[in-house]
Formats: structure tokens, sequence, C-alpha cells
């Protein structure tokens, strides 16, 4: 039962948070399943990390990865752009109560809780930010990689 609350209803209310935004961007039919999957599943890594990585920005890092990937694999398979996967999968990890908490701190000028605030949400955004970009790097070096492996046997070699 505890499982239950903690990790499989939290998967469910980002499952369907990431349908609205599926719609919202426009996304059709069996598309707005696999995105909203992928910001379900981008959560129950964030929420299942927590035990071992104990700090936010961490899980975000590694949940970010884990959604990246996801992304990747979705749109190569479905032959669509990356961008629809990612942007969608992405949004429940979106520090947007930490911006909220941040300028608001701002606001009544409370300096000592705006800058850890500030700080805080930054590493997290950061943090989402490196996971997508490691992730996209790595697939387009091994895209490179493996096209110039498989042109190198191709074509005439002149010697001498």
């Amino acid at each position: 039962m505890e499982f239950i609350q903690s990790y499989l209803l939290p998967f469910l209310y980002a499952f369907v948070a990431s349908a609205g935004f599926a719609v919202m961007f426009n996304i059709h039919g069996a598309g707005i399943l696999i995105c909203s999957f992928g910001g379900g599943l981008g959560w129950l890594v964030y929420l299942l990390s927590a035990p071992i990585l104990q700090s936010e920005i961490s899980q975000s890092f590694v949940a970010a990865i884990t959604i990246s990937a996801y992304a990747e694999i979705m749109a190569r398979i479905r032959k669509c752009p990356v961008t629809g996967y990612l942007l969608v999968a992405s949004f429940p990890l979106v520090p947007g109560g930490g911006i909220y908490y941040t300028m608001e701190h701002a606001i009544n000028g409370e300096t000592e809780q705006f800058l850890a605030s500030f700080l805080h949400t930054l590493g997290v955004a950061g943090a989402l930010a490196v996971g997508v970009l490691l992730v996209s790097s790595l697939v387009r070096m091994w895209g490179t990689y493996h096209h110039r492996r498989q042109t190198s046997g191709r074509g005439l070699r002149r010697h001498g």
C-alpha cells in the first residue's frame, strides 16, 4: 500500500499532467500516451532515487538523463522529433515552485532566503539542462561515429 501512495499515484499524477501538456503542444494519437509516460517515468525515477541520492539536484539530474534517453529512443522508434517527447516529459521536473518562492523572497526583500532559494532552483534547473545535454551529446557522438564507420569502407581509396 505504501508503494502505491509513494510511487504509483505520483507517477499517475505526472502522467496526467504531462498528457495535458501534450494536448496543449498539439501532439496527437499515441504520441500523447508516449509523451505522458515519459513524464511519469521521469517523476518515478526522481522519487525512486531519493533514498539513494538524498539531493534534489542529483535526483533531477538522474531523472533528466532518464527522460532524455527515453525521448531519444521514442523519437527514433516513431521517427518524430525528440523535442516533443523531451519537452512534455520534462514538465513534472521543472522547479516551478522554486521559481515562485525565489521571486516571492525577492519581492519581500528577504535577501538570505532569496539567495538560498535562487541557488537551489538554479541547481535543479542546471541539473535538468546538463542531463539533457549529456544524453543528447552522447547520442549525437554515437551517430557521428556510426555514420563515419559505415562510410569509411565505401568509395575509392587512394594510395601513395
